[in-house]
């Protein structure tokens, strides 16, 4: 928000400064603000109200949350939000703005206060998520980066969480690619997390954007990261699932897309690995599986443009140890037992491949090859 004339801008907070007190009234929630919402139109009207006429609305708990003036921390978060707001490309959208995004506006509970740092134009692009794995493999951050890149290629931007694994190479692939990418965190949207993607959080708010519906100043809580998985996949006309194990966080954001009505798309894997096991149980219960970017271009009705395939193709193997490999984890042992030989040289030859990013070590003294 960054107005020239200073009364405009007043006014303007003054009124953003209403939904950011009924947000933060302790014990009310999404639910019942929204509730209120409907019954007295906008917050300013639900303030102005009076205890009689809230009191007929909600409980007693809440109706002193919602009657007791701002506090002290309160008039402190307001004060930060509002300086917050005069720094280029900073931007807050209430649930009433007609900017705010319409497919999450659908949503049984979407946020009443979307924070967005960068460039907010790109919440009225189309946009697809990719999801997956913090502890991805090798092979499943090249799908996720392949993907990304192609979708982001093909006009679409991708919406991902910037955890780390899958995530992360998400947001790498869509800004390679010709498009951008939005990342929607689980913190208030001054803070960064994991630290470790401080860098690519800096390259996301200049060339794409940070989404956050919490406060500024909100640290890392865990519970707060399931839920944002529903801005994920509510942004989103599809969810791309790439790496999930069977009790993996990305399972919720696949099961909020389903229930929001958007397609499920999900890569295979070995059925030796346990990072697949996901992804094999949303084929059952119904998700598209793919093996290319095209499929789920089709599915979304998007055009593919000229883009490089994403499929992987078969690759002239003249290397003994690949040819063993296959495309299954397999432990050492059992390698060693298909190429002959002795093990300093499978060793040698394995960290060879390794260095190259062929190979991939995985826990329990099994590796496996990595198809890019």
């Amino acid at each position: 928000m960054q107005d020239t004339d200073p009364h405009a801008a007043a006014s303007v907070f003054a009124t953003l400064a209403d939904w950011i007190r009924l947000e933060q009234a302790g014990g009310v929630g999404g639910r019942t603000a929204r509730q209120l919402l409907a019954h007295l139109g906008s917050p300013a009207a639900i303030f102005q109200a009076g205890a009689r006429v809230l009191a007929e609305l909600v409980t007693p708990a809440q109706l002193r949350a919602l009657c007791a003036p701002p506090s002290p921390e309160l008039v402190r978060l307001l004060e930060a939000t509002q300086a917050w707001l005069r720094q280029p490309s900073h931007h807050i959208l209430t649930l009433h703005d007609p900017a705010y995004p319409a497919l999450l506006a659908a949503l049984p509970d979407p946020p009443l206060l979307l924070y967005i740092k960068g460039r907010i134009d790109l919440l009225a692009r189309p946009l697809v998520a990719v999801v997956g794995s913090r502890n991805a493999s090798m092979q499943g951050k090249a799908h996720a980066e392949g993907f990304a890149r192609a979708l982001s290629d093909a006009g679409l931007t991708v919406v991902s969480g910037m955890a780390l694994g899958v995530d992360t190479a998400a947001h790498e692939g869509a800004l390679a690619g010709a498009g951008s990418t939005i990342a929607v965190i689980g913190t208030g949207i001054d803070r960064v997390y994991p630290a470790r993607n401080r860098a690519l959080a800096h390259r996301i708010a200049q060339h794409g954007c940070i989404v956050s519906e919490y406060a500024l100043g909100t640290p890392p809580v865990a519970a707060n990261f399931p839920r944002r998985n529903r801005i994920i996949s509510g942004l989103s006309a599809g969810v791309l699932v790439v790496e999930a194990a069977a009790e993996s966080g990305s399972l919720i954001t696949a099961q909020l897309a389903a229930e929001q009505g958007r397609e499920v798309f999900a890569i295979p894997g070995s059925i030796h690995s346990a990072l697949a096991k996901g992804c094999h149980q949303l084929i059952r219960e119904g998700a598209q599986l793919v093996e290319t970017v095209d499929e789920v271009l089709a599915a979304l009705r998007v055009s593919p443009l000229a883009m490089p395939s994403t499929a992987a193709e078969p690759e002239a193997v003249d290397d003994i140890v690949l040819s063993a490999l296959g495309h299954d984890p397999v432990c050492i042992d059992a390698l060693l037992e298909r190429v002959g030989g002795d093990a300093g040289m499978l060793g040698g030859r394995l960290l060879e491949l390794e260095l190259a990013g062929l190979v991939e070590q995985l826990p329990g003294g099994r590796v496996q090859r990595v198809c890019r």
